[in-house]
């Protein structure tokens, strides 16, 4: 499984961005598809994730009812409304074919990785 992920900018605290990340491959192999995040300093934390097949949605708290994860055919998109500085990060798509609940919110139950996208939020 390959992923591409892109659509990260600079915005203004408030505003809005959508990443995508692009699978291919083996994509029937997917049970689902996360973000990620990375500040400076801080370790990876989990965003969002789509369970594949099934397509239910599972969010962090920091950012429930803010982000939305999403999926069209093979891109899973993350919607990002409302941001604040605090969202600055590289953002990364994850994609696995062993990640079950207890573990979806690991970055390492993850065997697949798209490259980082860098999101700036100024103040």
């Amino acid at each position: 499984v390959q992923l591409q992920a892109s659509g990260g900018g600079l915005v203004q605290a408030g505003g809005s961005l959508r990443l995508s990340c692009a699978a291919s491959g083996r994509t029937s192999s997917i049970r689902y598809l996360a973000w990620f995040r990375q500040a400076p300093g801080n370790e990876r934390d989990f965003v969002a994730a789509m369970q594949w097949s099934a397509r239910s949605t599972f969010y962090a708290n920091a950012v429930k009812g803010r982000f939305t994860i999403s999926r069209d055919k093979n891109t899973v998109y993350l919607q990002m409304n409302v941001l604040t500085p605090d969202d600055t990060a590289v953002y990364s798509c994850a994609a696995g074919p062993s990640v079950i609940q207890s573990n979806r919110e690991s970055q390492h139950a993850y065997a697949y990785w798209g490259q980082g996208t860098q999101v700036t939020v100024s103040s």
